[in-house]
């Protein structure tokens, strides 16, 4: 598709700075800009590759002043990378406009019910008096479980798997290879070291506009509910155990991991690989820092923690001052305890 820096500065409220019928085929970094492509600056850092940049069209700040000549147009907004970001949803919906139909080789259970407007992939299955709703895509190979509920203007991406029970809001999006209602680990110690698997017959509820990355695993509940609230994002390989409570709009990064029952508040922001122990509760608008290892509950709201255990994030860079001295000061007590042996041999 081609667009002029005109059509484009129409959609996002922008003036152009340069030539309006410049014209855009595709989009880029602005370090790989190349001609007749569409890039952004927000970052200061990427200031000089303005200058230097083959793209076509940039859309940066308005409140940006060249300190030289800029060869591409320029369209000037409040705030380019929110700017960026909405083409680029307009971008990736135009390409999922074109995913339309179920498919012929998709099977959809006789007791399934399927709202307007839905597109069904390839070997995707549809079981037993499972709901999906309006606007829906079920991208090839998803499996959607026994009486599992999907809301309006879903996007199931290929290989997710939601099992039975299982309820998933309105505008949320499952990225490939999730699974969603797999049993949490329950199991109980048995005599001659042995376990009793506990059967979990709980659910997974998602709230709307849930967005969930890929590889991530949320397990059922063992009984009632595990639920992911309104607004969260969770990262690719996330591991949500059985019956754990995630806040409305936490974002979770990359391989992190919360241990069963534990409650997740609002607003809260943990970075890659964070451990959470179960039965624990987090404020709300709690940040941990990646790696981060949560033993117990944090009560103080929008807390800031980091290290593992984890502790008040100042503390922590206080203490790791005099960790990196650990080696010099051993090296001091091992000299002083020669030297009073010295004194106290004379």
């Amino acid at each position: 598709m081609e667009f002029t820096a005109e059509k484009i500065a129409s959609w996002i409220n922008g003036e152009i700075i340069g030539d309006p019928e410049a014209k855009v085929l595709t989009l880029s970094k602005i370090e790989e800009g190349k001609e007749g492509s569409l890039s952004f600056l927000s970052n200061p850092i990427y200031n000089h590759y303005l200058y230097s940049t083959d793209a076509s069209v940039v859309i940066v700040n308005d409140s940006f002043v060249p300190e030289k000549e800029v060869k591409a147009t320029m369209i000037k907004v409040e705030d380019s990378y929110a700017a960026f970001a909405q083409l680029l949803n307009a971008y990736s919906e135009a390409r999922e406009m074109k995913r339309t139909g179920i498919s012929t080789q998709a099977f959809i259970h006789e007791t399934a019910t399927i709202g307007d407007n839905v597109y069904i992939g390839e070997f995707a299955y549809i079981g037993p008096d499972a709901v999906i709703g309006n606007d829906c895509k079920i991208f090839p190979q998803a499996y959607i479980g026994d009486n599992v509920k999907l809301g309006n203007d879903c996007r199931i991406y290929p290989g997710v798997k939601i099992l039975f029970d299982c309820v998933i809001g309105n505008e949320c999006t499952i990225h490939a290879g999730v699974v969603i209602g797999a049993d949490g680990f329950g199991f109980a110690p048995q005599s001659g070291d042995d376990y009793q698997k506990i059967a979990q017959i709980g659910n997974v509820i998602l709230e709307d506009r849930v967005e969930v990355g890929a590889n991530t695993t949320i397990d059922r509940a063992t009984m009632g509910s595990t639920i992911i609230r309104r607004g969260v994002k969770l990262d690719n390989l996330v591991q949500i155990a059985h019956n754990v409570e995630v806040g409305g709009n936490t974002v979770i990064a990359a391989q992190s991991g919360i241990a069963g029952s534990t409650k997740i508040g609002k607003n809260c922001m943990f970075g890659g690989q964070v451990a959470i122990a179960g039965h624990i509760q987090i404020a709300d608008g709690v940040k941990l820092a990646a790696t981060a290892g949560v033993a117990s509950s944090i009560k103080k709201e929008n807390d800031v923690q980091m290290g593992a255990p984890s502790f008040a994030h100042k503390s922590f860079l206080q203490s790791y001052v005099f960790f990196r001295k650990l080696p010099k000061l051993a090296q001091r007590i091992s000299d002083l305890e020669k030297e009073l042996k010295i004194l106290k041999s004379k």
